[in-house]
Parts: structure tokens; sequence; C-alpha cells
């Protein structure tokens, strides 16, 4: 009785987790594309807008060790919740700003700021609660919905906040992003994160560990878990060759192919929209027996995807052909994204310990952070003395490279043992002369 209790706790934590995420997320992006609008048209200035991009990310590469840290340490579903309510009132703060006076960059530059960090606490900790929060048969299920919120969220935040920021003032604009945080505040305060948590109990009188000593901890952890070690070290290099994709598509289709503003859209809908169906098909579908496995030859995809985004540069195309060129490709591209990403995420939520789950994933954000912003100013600089094929078609043939070295046979038998096993049954006796 006390299991169908819990598994019907479970499926409540699907939907109102995936609703919360749905709003938050929303609310997130709408302000940032209407924020990101209101700097340009106050200021006019690139470097004002680059600024405003450098406090939402240095934060987030400076506190995911600490993030993920106070998810080992402390009560998970308090700082979600805490997290959440500081978003709140920095939103009210500059609410309240924004009526007494015209908002200056100063208060969005602090606002950024706040947003900043109390995502990577809320983010950090909901990655290593998800275990606490539903069931073992249905973290696939969990992941999926997660990746649909923010799919369902890139395709119509860009066209709410269009919309909003060109009808309603901005004190309107911010108290809907207001009202949108407290209920999201609401939805999590009812949830039970420790329905399925496996966490140790605290021990009194026990030696506690410095925050240093803890990070220092998890590091050892890590080390201590190839498999996962190699997952990291994968996801690392993708982060940040994917820089050549995201400098190069927009130079390249804005710039070099003259697309209208109207089709590139179009275009990164599609990448939206891939990722939204994969998402929708995990959701419902068995779990993968072979994640990494599933994943390596996924990547694998994603590197010739990466180098048949010059294709259009190399021939000669019509301007209808290299707008659908780019949705089939970008479509595709969102879709082994998916999967890619849904069955290593199961993966290390089942593998991973309980107590050790922040400060893991902490390491992911904090590297993944570093390396996006340091793989697009390089790429920046590439392609400013190089041709775009070039960049591309090297970039794709690394990014396979690289996944055929460190996912190479010998590791994925590490990881998948059943999988060696299969192949020594399914392997026919030597038949005598």
């Amino acid at each position: 009785m006390e299991e169908i209790v819990k598994l019907k706790k479970a499926t409540y934590h699907l939907w109102t987790f995936t609703i919360s995420k749905l709003i938050s997320i929303f609310g997130a992006q709408v302000y940032a594309f209407a924020i990101s609008f209101y700097i340009l048209q106050l200021t006019g200035s690139a470097t004002s807008f680059a600024t405003n991009l450098i406090c939402s990310i240095l934060p987030r590469t400076l506190l995911a060790p600490f993030a993920g840290y106070a998810a080992d340490k402390y009560s998970r579903k308090g700082i979600i919740i805490g997290a959440q309510i500081a978003s709140s009132l920095a939103i009210g703060g500059l609410l309240i700003f924004s009526i007494n006076a015209e908002l200056s960059l100063i208060a969005i530059y602090i606002t950024t700021v706040i947003l900043s960090i109390t995502s990577t606490f809320s983010g950090v900790t909901f990655s290593s609660s998800m275990t606490g929060l539903v069931d073992e048969a249905r973290i696939q299920k969990a992941m999926s919905l997660n990746q649909m919120s923010i799919s369902f969220a890139t395709i119509g935040s860009p066209a709410v906040g269009g919309i909003l920021y060109g009808t309603v003032p901005m004190p309107v604009f911010l108290g809907i992003y207001l009202t949108a945080s407290i209920i999201a505040v609401i939805l999590e305060s009812t949830m039970n994160f420790k329905l399925f948590a496996t966490r140790k109990e605290v021990v009194e009188g026990a030696p506690k560990e410095s925050m240093l000593q803890s990070i220092k901890e998890g590091f050892k952890y890590l080390m201590k878990q190839p498999t996962i070690k190699v997952i990291i070290f994968i996801s690392l290099i993708v982060n940040f060759l994917f820089g050549a994709f995201q400098v190069g598509y927009s130079f390249i289709l804005i710039e070099k192919l003259k697309l209208d503003p109207v089709h590139f859209g179009y275009t990164e809908m599609a990448f939206a929209i891939g990722m939204l169906l994969m998402s929708i098909y995990f959701s419902s579908a068995k779990e993968l027996k072979y994640p990494l496995l599933v994943s390596k030859w996924s990547i694998v995809g994603t590197g010739f995807l990466l180098g048949a985004i010059a294709t259009p540069l190399l021939m000669n195309m019509s301007y209808f052909g290299t707008v659908v060129f780019y949705i089939i490709v970008l479509f595709v591209f969102g879709v082994s994204m998916m999967i890619t990403n849904t069955p290593i995420m199961v993966m290390m939520q089942k593998t991973i310990d309980d107590d050790y789950k922040g400060r893991v994933f902490s390491i992911l954000e904090t590297g993944s952070m570093a390396l996006m912003p340091l793989g697009m100013v390089v790429f920046g600089f590439l392609y400013d003395v190089l041709s775009a094929e070039l960049i591309l078609i090297t970039s794709g043939v690394l990014l396979v490279a690289t996944v055929l070295v460190l996912a190479r046979p010998s590791v994925i038998r590490k990881a998948h043992p059943e999988l060696a096993k299969r192949k020594v049954e399914t392997t026919p006796d030597p038949q005598p002369e």
C-alpha cells in the first residue's frame, strides 16, 4: 500500500516538476529576450549587451561548485525554494525600480547576476534531486519531460517575448514574470524531495568536512568512476567544439548566404522541434539498454552534421534549396542532441551515488559554462581568419575522432559488461573438422 502511495506521489512529481520547469524556463527566456532588446534599444551598444551576457555566464561558472556542495550537504527542497524566492525578490525589486524610475543598466546587470546565481543553485540541485523525486523506472521519462519543457520554451519564448515587448510597458512585463516565478515557488513547495532519496543520514558527533574538503571529495569520487569520467570529458569537448556551430551557423546563414531573418528563424525553430519530438518519444519509450553506445554513435552523427553545414558553401544551391536544406539539417541536429543527452543523463542519474550527485553535476556545469564562451571566442576569431568550410569540416572530424577514441570499444565494454557477455553468448562455437 505504501509503495502505491509513493508511486502516485512520483506521478504527481513528474507533472508538477514539468509544469514548474516550463513556467520558470519560459519566464526566464522571455525575460532574457526582452531585456536584450531593451539594452540594445537603450544604448545601441554591443558592449552593453555583451556585459549582460557576462553577468549571466560568469556567476554560473564560478558558483557551480558551491551549488554542488550545497545540494549534497543541505536540504535540496530548501535550496530550490530559496533560490526561486530569491529570483522572485530580484524580479520584484526590478519591477519596483521600473515603476519609480527608468530602468538603468546597473539595475539590469544586478538583477541578471542574482538570477544567474539562483538558477545555478536551482539547476544543479534539481539535477541532483531527480532520483529522489521519481521512481527509478521513470527517470528517463522525467529527463525527457524536463527537456520537453526547455524545447517548448525555446520555440515559444521569442514569439511571446516579441509580442509582450512590443505591446506592454516594462513594468507589466516584469509583473507577468514575477507572477510566473511565484507560481513556480508554490508548485515546488508541494514536492517531496526525499521520496526515493538514498542519501546517508548525518551522524551526530561525526567530524564535519569543510566546503573545500567536500568539493575535493567530489573530484576524488569522480576520478574513481571511469565511465562517468569519460562521459564528462566527452561532454566538455563536445561543448567546446559546439562553438563552431554556435558562432558559424548564424555567421554563414546571415552574412555569407544572406538568408531572410524569417527564414533563418524557421531553421532555428526546426532545431527546437527536433528536440521536442525526440523528447516526446523518450518520455514514453522503454529505457535504452546501452546508453553510452547509443550516445557515442549519435555524437558521431552530429560530427557529420557539423561538417554538412558547410555544403551550400561548397556547391551551388538555389535560395529555396538552401533554406530547406538547413531546416532538415537543424531538425536532425535537434533529434541527435536528444539521442545523445537523454540516455547519458539517465545513466548518470542511476550511476552516481546520491550523496555525490550535486558535486558531480556541478563539475559538469562549471566545465560546460567555462568552455562554451571560450569556444565562442576561439571560433569567433577563427571565422575571421579562416574559411567557414574548413572550420566546420575540421570541427566535425575532431568531434568524430574524439568520441571514437574516448568511447572506444574497451570503454563501452566496461560501461556495459552485459553487452560483451551477450556477444560471447551469440558467437557460434567452432565446428570440429
